[in-house]
């Protein structure tokens, strides 16, 4: 199950400790490394543009600016269904709270 995928998990109430996932206390800078790690396929985490996207969307969300730059290069390798998938899980990690945005 991908990162994408365990968006809708949480917000159903479950808990997993699979894969490395976004969690509230981290920093953009953290996200940002978090979305390294699933856009390269390392430390735990599989190759996965859907979930990098969704990750690097919500460090861009809290200040990364690193983020946004790969955010716009994972987006021209991806299809627009697969960057609908990515933002849709990203929403999801905000709503359910397990993402909090700085003001």
């Amino acid at each position: 199950m991908q990162a994408q995928e365990m968006a809708h998990d949480l917000a159903a109430g479950a808990q997993t400790d699979e894969l490395p996932l976004p969690t509230a206390d981290m920093s953009g800078d953290d996200l940002f490394k978090l979305g390294m790690m699933y856009s390269a396929g390392s430390g735990g985490c599989p190759m996965d543009r859907v979930s990098a996207h969704m990750i690097f969307n919500l460090a861009a969300m809290k200040g990364s600016i690193e983020a946004r730059v790969y955010r716009r290069e994972m987006s021209q390798e991806m299809d627009r269904e697969e960057i609908a998938e990515a933002q849709k899980a990203a929403r999801r990690y905000i709503d359910t709270g397990v993402v909090r945005l700085v003001a």
